[in-house]
């Protein structure tokens, strides 16, 4: 199988430039592969004012993209029979023994009815716990609560026993199961890996995933002699599109250990780590000679887990919050950790899996083509650029693909 034709990466770096050039994005690094053949571009600059030029090894907070890599711990898990995706959680998180659910999604608080069953280490894999962010919903009390008790990760996050309790104080919004939701059960996901095995998530990443794949500037902060690698992050303003830094990099939430190791959205990682763990997952565990995941697993993250109840749920999320989202996520299925292709949308085959990140960031990989692309900015989603970048990137990158 063959790379990319010179005609259409051209075009990918056009795209690329245009973006730079109208000053809408500062700076980017885009890697693709195919066939063995890798791509490169590193354009920009790292802060929006100028100055220091973006560069291959540049580090980026990976937002959400960090689902699709922290799901592996669980999958490490799962391969050695120290959990069982139909296991009660109870054991591991007592917090979520009992649970209550809202009587009606919008409804009071203590309008509630005891859940039907116990929570399933399956319900956090598939993110079908009861509990997650939902865009539809954010006037309704359970939203506002889950904001307020610092559970999203979007403010500063209290230590893992801290934020349990915090999580047990609250109903579910839908009977275990009942419906996809987003981000938290990849949280909760991370508190079951760090309890089931007495280490950090971190720590359980780093030895199974992150070390044998040699990510080695992946994990959840930047070291302080590596810290120059890291530009700011921009969350620019809805209305003007002014740049305003969201998250400085010296001093700034990760450039120490966080108290909690977020696996919905806490990793910072490059284009050739992230290159490598996609790419052992389009090889079905292996990376050279080493297994890293079973051939199983790796098909169980990569495959919709959602049944036909569930994918409508996320289906109407993605299509009905279009103009929140700018026309992410809508890919029809969910695997572990991240979306899977089930209906042919735009440019890309159904099976392509990855995930998009809050801070402008997309990971994708594609079985059909062989195809891996991963790109990382510096600028948030508050503004459609960033979102509108990543569209371009994929339309034009399939169109690179020399057959």
């Amino acid at each position: 199988m063959s790379g990319f034709s010179e005609a259409g990466l051209r075009k990918v770096r056009g795209v690329l430039a245009r973006y730079v050039e109208s000053g809408r994005i500062p700076g980017l690094v885009a890697l693709v592969s195919r066939g063995g053949q890798t791509h490169v571009e590193a354009m920009g600059t790292m802060r929006a004012e100028g100055g220091a030029p973006m560069r291959r090894d540049t580090i980026f907070r990976m937002a959400s993209t960090s689902k699709p890599v922290a799901m592996a711990a669980a999958m490490v898990l799962l391969d050695e029979c120290q959990v069982r995706l139909d296991d009660p959680v109870d054991e591991w998180l007592p917090e979520l023994a009992d649970r209550q659910v809202l009587k009606r999604v919008d409804g009071p608080l203590d309008e509630t009815v005891p859940a039907r069953r116990p929570i399933t280490v399956r319900d956090l894999t598939t993110s079908t716990f009861g509990l997650g962010m939902d865009l539809t919903a954010m006037s309704f009390p359970i939203m506002g609560k889950l904001f307020e008790l610092e559970l999203t990760g979007h403010g500063v996050t209290p230590e893992p026993d801290e934020w349990m309790r915090r999580l047990s104080t609250l109903p579910l919004m839908y009977q275990p199961g009942q419906h996809w939701q987003y981000h938290v059960s990849h949280d909760v996901l991370g508190v079951l890996v760090a309890r089931v095995t007495g280490q950090s998530l971190e720590t359980v990443l780093r030895e199974r995933v992150f070390g044998p794949l040699g990510m080695k500037d992946t994990g959840f902060h930047v070291p302080a002699d590596q810290i120059d690698r890291l530009p700011p992050s921009y969350a620019p303003d809805p209305q003007s599109g002014e740049f305003v830094v969201w998250d400085e990099a010296v001093g700034g939430r990760v450039s120490r250990p966080p108290v909690f190791q977020g696996g919905g959205g806490g990793l910072v990682s490059t284009v050739d780590d992230y290159h490598a763990y996609f790419q052992m997952l389009l090889n079905g565990g292996m990376h050279g000679g080493e297994r890293i995941l079973s051939r199983p697993a790796v098909e169980l993250m990569t495959t919709d887990n959602l049944t036909p109840e569930q994918a409508a749920v996320r289906n109407d999320l993605a299509k009905n919050s279009v103009q929140v989202s700018f026309g992410q996520g809508q890919q029809g299925g969910w695997g572990m950790g991240m979306a899977v292709r089930t209906y042919r949308g735009d440019y890309a085959p159904i099976g392509q899996f990855g995930w998009d990140g809050g801070t402008g960031t997309t990971v994708y990989a594609d079985p059909h083509n062989q195809l891996v692309g991963v790109l990382l900015t510096q600028v948030g989603l508050s503004v459609p650029a960033p979102a509108r970048l990543i569209h371009d990137f994929w339309t034009t990158l399939y169109q690179a693909i020399d057959l």
